[in-house]
């Protein structure tokens, strides 16, 4: 897994390949290896170099990212292994899962895509 979060970093990941569960487990590996803040700064570096490169940079977006990587931070506890830690949380393969917390218009919003939002206050209680 080194190796292939390192090539991810190195931008030498094929975007025509790379789908939502090697998402989840880049980034589950790129918690294991840094803190947070610099997981969710690396991670969101190389997404931005692979959309850049492909010539979609609009595809990026920061809402989505952060909020993956905040799921997979608040329940990687006692997961050593990314195999035990998807069995334990199958729902993050989902895409949709964000929906629990975000309504449509504010995670496909402009503001949501170039930096973090937070849900509205109502999902939070």
């Amino acid at each position: 897994m080194d190796a292939e979060l390192d090539r991810f970093e190195a931008g030498g990941v094929d975007p025509a390949t790379f789908r939502h569960h090697d998402h989840i487990r880049l980034g589950f590996a790129m918690l294991q290896r840094h803190p947070f803040t610099e997981a969710a700064d690396r991670f969101a570096r190389g997404l931005k170099a692979m959309t850049a490169r492909i010539g979609r940079p609009e595809a990026y977006h920061e809402t989505i990212t952060i909020a993956f990587l905040a799921l997979i931070a608040e329940r990687m506890e006692g997961h050593a292994g990314f195999d035990g830690f998807i069995a334990a949380n199958p729902g993050l393969l989902d895409k949709a899962v964000l929906k629990a917390w975000y309504p449509a218009d504010r995670l496909s919003s402009p503001l949501a895509r170039r930096t973090f939002v937070l849900p509205p206050a109502s999902a939070l209680s």
